[in-house]
This record gives C-alpha cells, sequence and structure tokens, in this order.
C-alpha cells in the first residue's frame, strides 16, 4: 500500500503570505508533483495545520488545490484548524458520532486510524473522553490486524524546547490505548513540529513526522524560539506491506547532478 503524507501547509485566503512564503504555492507544487509521479497511491493523508486561521476562504483554496487528486484523501485537524469552518467545507469528509474528525480504514496490511487531536483555542493536542472511547473501541474491534496511527500532535516526547508546553497533552491516553494494542502498533504518523523526526517510544512503539508543507524551522534542539525558514514543497511517500513499514522523503524541484551507476553487487 502506497500512501503519501503531507503535513502543515498553513493555508490562507488567496493572495497572502506567511513569512514571506505563499504556502498555496507550495502546496500547489507538492501536488503536482504527486499526481504526475504516484498515480498508484492509494491514500493521500494532510497531518493537520491544514490553515494557518481556520478561515472558510482558505479551507475552499485547500479543497480547490486538491481536487486533481485521485486516490482517497484523509484530512487531520492541528491546532491552527478550525473545525465548524472544516467541516462546511468539506460536509463529506468522515467524521465519528461525536463530530470529531476520526476515522479509520481496514486494509490488507492492517487498520489505519486518523485521530483528531485539535482543541479549540489550545495550541497544544487534547483526547478528551470521548474521542480516547472512540479509539479504544476501534482498538477493540480491530481485531488481530495490527494499527497504523495518523494524528496532527505528537502524542510522544519530541525532545524540542520550542514545543515543550505545546505538545500532546493527552498523550497518556493515547499511548496507553495503544500500547495495549496486542496486534502491535506499526507507527504514528504525526506533524505539528515542522521539522522531520523518528523515534521509539519507551513502549516500543515507533513514530516519525514529515517536513512541513509551509514554512518550517531551522532545526534547534534546545532554542524555545527557533528561526522559520522556507524551503522546496515536500511531502512522504510511506509503503505498507508484508514486509512493514517504510516512509521516504520527497523534495519537489531539486536538480539532477549526475546519475548514480547501476550496482548489481555483491
Amino acid at each position: 500500500m502506497k500512501i503519501i503524507q503531507i503535513t502543515d501547509t498553513h493555508l490562507l485566503p488567496p493572495g497572502e503570505a506567511l513569512h514571506g512564503l505563499d504556502p498555496a504555492r507550495q502546496l500547489e507544487g507538492a501536488i503536482s508533483d504527486i499526481c504526475e509521479r504516484h498515480e498508484d497511491a492509494d491514500l493521500l493523508v494532510v497531518t493537520g495545520d491544514l490553515c494557518n486561521d481556520g478561515d472558510p476562504a482558505a479551507y475552499a483554496v485547500l479543497r480547490d488545490i486538491l481536487s486533481p487528486v485521485r486516490c482517497d484523501i484523509r484530512l487531520l485537524l492541528g491546532n491552527h484548524d478550525a473545525r465548524p469552518a472544516f467541516r462546511a467545507a468539506f460536509p463529506d469528509h468522515p467524521v465519528d458520532a461525536s463530530g470529531f474528525v476520526q476515522d479509520y480504514i481496514d486494509t490488507r496490511h492492517g487498520r489505519l486510524l486518523f485521530l483528531d487531536s485539535h482543541e479549540p483555542e489550545w495550541i497544544g493536542g487534547r483526547y478528551c473522553e470521548a474521542r480516547a472511547q472512540w479509539l479504544r473501541d476501534h482498538l477493540a474491534d480491530a481485531g488481530d490486524q495490527p494499527v497504523t496511527v495518523f494524528i496532527h500532535h505528537p502524542p510522544v516526547p519530541d525532545g524540542l524546547a520550542h514545543f515543550a508546553h505545546i505538545g500532546m497533552h493527552d498523550a497518556g491516553v493515547v499511548l496507553s490505548a495503544l500500547a495495549s494494542h496486542a496486534p502491535g502498533v506499526r507507527h504514528i504518523v504525526f506533524g505539528h513540529i515542522h521539522v522531520p523526526l523518528s523515534g521509539t517510544s519507551a513502549e516500543g512503539i515507533a513514530y516519525s513526522s514529515g517536513q512541513a508543507m509551509s514554512h518550517r524551522f531551522i532545526t534547534d534542539i534546545t532554542d524555545p524560539a527557533p528561526w522559520w525558514t522556507g524551503g522546496n514543497p515536500c511531502y512522504r511517500i510511506i509503503e505498507i506491506d508484508d514486509l512493514g513499514f517504510r516512509a521516504y522523503s520527497a523534495e519537489v524541484g531539486q536538480s539532477p547532478m549526475a546519475r548514480a551507476q547501476l550496482c548489481e553487487g555483491p
């Protein structure tokens, strides 16, 4: 199974810029590349902060930019989003019985879980009892399937000083539920931190984030107020199959220098 992950698009109404960057142009570049190179993708997941201010006009921009995509799409909410405006713009997008943007897909290689960590007026993520019960229920009825989780806020320590107080405030709720799933968790995929990160939790669960599509940080683990920077549009190519989980980073607009030699081993 091939999944494309995009994260932290931070779209604005038409004509507006963010830190001198046009988020819509960034996303357009990525979607064009994805449609050209990954027609075989099964799913596109955007892991939150779809828009910068939850503006209805920005969600309309997102809808238009995504219109060429032919595979299934799942959109997650981040702290910069607004659930009512999102649902108005994407009325057919799956939600749970409580109206949270949560869903699951069963595949040949396990269950995919899409979680909603957005809490209005909070920068960090929350996961209330209603959401937690949904997660427990859908882990239970997953049976013997392993799960792969998609969420905006990382439910694991990211070690970045800037996010020390704005991470996932209910991380323990999510991790304890996942750790109790006997068939296992293949991976947790998230956004929020605007830099690539990979690791393994104390519970033995692997996790990773992609590079932000819009502005991103110059990576400085210890600086509580790091510098923003720009960069080429980027996304991740995730493969899940009988051999496990793999994620590859792709950057749009790279210039080739020389072709590598064919290596036949040993």
